[in-house]
C-alpha cells in the first residue's frame, strides 16, 4: 500500500469567540498518531488581520483514511471550512 500526501487549508470558525488560529495549530499537532504523520501545521496570514492554518499530513492511501483525517480536525473547537489544496502520491 502506498502513501497519500495532503495539503489542507484550515479556516478558523467566525462563528466562534475568541478563537486563536495558534490554538487549533496546537490542537491539530496532537494528531501526529498512527496512521497520519503531521508534518507541517503552521498559521498563516490572509488578509486584514485573518489566519488560515496550513497543515501537511503524511498517510497511507488506504479508503477513508482522509475523511477520518478531517473529521478528527472539524472536531476541534473553532475549525471552521477546511479544504483540500494539493494531494499526491508519496
Amino acid at each position: 500500500m502506498g502513501m497519500v500526501a495532503i495539503t489542507y487549508k484550515v479556516m478558523p470558525d467566525s462563528k466562534v469567540d475568541d478563537v486563536s488560529a495558534e490554538d487549533i495549530v496546537a490542537n491539530i499537532q496532537t494528531l501526529h498518531v498512527e496512521p497520519f504523520d503531521v508534518q507541517l501545521c503552521e498559521a498563516k496570514p490572509l488578509a486584514f488581520g485573518l489566519k488560515f492554518i496550513q497543515v501537511h499530513v503524511v498517510m497511507a492511501d488506504g479508503e477513508g483514511l482522509s475523511d477520518q483525517f478531517e473529521d478528527q480536525m472539524k472536531s476541534f473547537t473553532g475549525v471552521g471550512e477546511i479544504e483540500v489544496l494539493s494531494m499526491g502520491l508519496l
